[in-house]
């Protein structure tokens, strides 16, 4: 008998960060280490390029979102991988994150590419001051 149609079937298409520094700085950079090292090795990256960012939010959870949501697209943008980040949050009227990152050009004979991130997620998004950040990454 042959079967027609469609079903449902369960499929995770999402992987969590749990990251945790000294400080909430640290644990911003090491989550998005964490969001690199699910696209590639990371050991493999060189720091030969290097790009800033800056970011304004009115919470750390947005802050944290946007940052990492902005990593994804200069990812595609220019096709790197980052690995080094340093990172500066303030408090103002708005959080104020600015950051250098640091990384290298995309080479398919050097890095094997391990998959894709597509987007951040507030789903289940925690993100404490004093340095412990867990997120979902939709892959």
């Amino acid at each position: 008998m042959i079967k027609i149609g469609f079903e449902q079937i369960d499929h995770t298409a999402d992987v969590g960060i749990h990251s945790f520094g000294e400080d909430i700085e640290e644990a911003f950079e090491d989550a998005a280490k964490g969001m690199f090292s699910i696209m590639t090795d990371i050991s493999d990256i060189e720091k030969k390029v290097e790009r800033s960012v800056k970011i304004e939010a009115d919470n750390l959870e947005s802050l944290l979102v946007n940052f990492l949501s902005e990593l994804i697209y200069l990812h595609e943008v220019h096709e790197e991988f980052y690995v080094g980040f340093d990172v500066e949050i303030k408090e103002n009227d708005m959080i104020i994150l600015t950051a250098k990152i640091k990384g290298e050009r995309i080479n398919l004979e050097k890095h094997e590419i391990e998959g894709e991130v597509k987007a951040v997620s507030y789903h289940e998004l925690t993100v404490d001051p004093e340095g412990e950040i867990r997120l979902i990454l939709d892959i």
